[in-house]
């Protein structure tokens, strides 16, 4: 959270002034493509300051307006940009950075749609990336280049939860005039702050956590001021990733319960552990700050807490043991993404055969587990007993 503001007034007072908007207590929403102004002087002044002025709902609204206080509050940040998705924010953070000839040192297992994007995408302009095991500061130090331009990482990354020391990638990528981003989804700003530590931009996908209801696609691009007014000025613009002012809206909705949900959903995976972590029929539990995670001891220096998701590795030789354990599943839903009400399950086995999505660095027996905000015990009986199928 930002220094100086308490959670409580981020969540539920920062950037809502009611008088603005008829003393409603709930955020106005300025469903509007376009706004109006009364001469030809006053709209070219508005358009001086687009980033801060409504004109067009591309570039500034007011209900996005007040969200970008709350996201970049929450990350101790300066300002932020909301994006209709969080790949779209990875993507104005990574190219908004870039040039043809440029080199990205990456960790080698990040979310998919950013490993495309560096892999495939920018690949075809001339944009180079070396992917690397981001457990040891030494592997990014052999990695760079002359022409080295950026450091990515993603910690703890959303699969196997492998983390990065963020503080010390901050002060490499400092020492050597790069730009860091961190992608900061799981943990979500309540359990980590990266721009603290030094990260230039901070990303999420603001779908998990930070909305919290599975019904809004976002996300969220956290720095300076500096650099999010000139993100905000080129590439922002020209590639149009705006989110809805409703969607805003909802998100701002979702915010209002963080606290709770987010701790919720990390007390019911403590509950939940210690009894998988002793099951037979898992080969491995994967949780950061479990004392069986080989970086626990990074995961409590630099986390507040570990959020509600953790990877099971079934014990089983075939696919279908895995799937007989999904299946059986009472109180889980089998489904992507995370930080939702709800609990759910995502088998690894079942993106086999689908290029976009199958990854060989991913153990075909994983599952990972997000538990929401039911009761923990019915949880818990619900992967026993699944458990007994496989």
């Amino acid at each position: 959270m930002n220094e100086s503001l308490p959670l409580s007034v981020i969540l539920n007072e920062l950037g809502e002034n009611r008088e603005h908007y008829f003393n409603a207590v709930s955020p106005a929403i300025a469903q509007s493509s376009n706004f109006c102004y009364p001469s030809v002087t006053s709209m070219r002044n508005a358009l001086q300051k687009e980033f801060e002025n409504p004109f067009y709902t591309r570039g500034f609204n007011p209900t996005v307006g007040i969200l970008r206080q709350k996201l970049a509050a929450l990350e101790g940040a300066e300002d932020a940009l909301v994006c209709g998705s969080g790949s779209a924010a990875v993507s104005v953070a990574v190219i908004g950075n870039l040039k043809s000839g440029d080199h990205v040192i990456c960790v080698q297992k990040p979310y998919s749609w950013t490993h495309k994007l560096l892999d495939v995408l920018l690949a075809r302009y001339g944009v180079e990336t070396t992917f690397i095991d981001g457990s040891s500061i030494s592997h990014f130090e052999q990695a760079k280049r002359p022409n080295t331009r950026m450091v990515f990482i993603e910690s703890p990354n959303s699969m196997t939860f492998e983390l990065q020391d963020i503080r010390a990638v901050a002060a490499f990528a400092k020492e050597n005039g790069y730009i860091s981003i961190i992608d900061n989804s799981y943990s979500s700003p309540l359990f980590q702050q990266p721009y603290l530590m030094g990260i230039d931009l901070v990303v999420h996908s603001a779908t998990k956590y930070l909305n919290g209801h599975s019904d809004v696609v976002a996300g969220a691009i956290c720095g300076s001021r500096e650099m999010i007014q000139r993100l905000f000025a080129s590439d922002w613009m020209t590639l149009g990733p705006a989110i809805s002012p409703h969607d805003a809206w909802l998100l701002m909705r979702g915010l209002r319960t963080l606290d709770i949900r987010a701790n919720r959903s990390a007390d019911t995976a403590e509950f939940i552990l210690p009894t998988l972590e002793k099951h037979p029929k898992l080969s491995r539990v994967i949780w950061p700050f479990s004392d069986q995670h080989p970086q626990h001891e990074l995961a409590r220096k630099q986390m507040k807490r570990c959020a509600g998701m953790f990877s099971l590795v079934i014990n089983t030789d075939s696919s279908a043991g895995v799937e007989r354990f999904c299946d059986s599943l009472k109180h889980f839903l089998i489904a992507c993404s995370w930080g939702g009400y709800e609990s759910l399950v995502f088998p690894v086995c079942g993106l086999a055969s689908t290029p976009s999505y199958d990854n060989p660095l991913m153990p075909w027996n994983l599952v990972r587990v997000y538990v929401g905000l039911e009761d923990p015990q019915l949880l818990l009986a619900d992967l026993l007993q699944a458990l007994d199928q496989v």
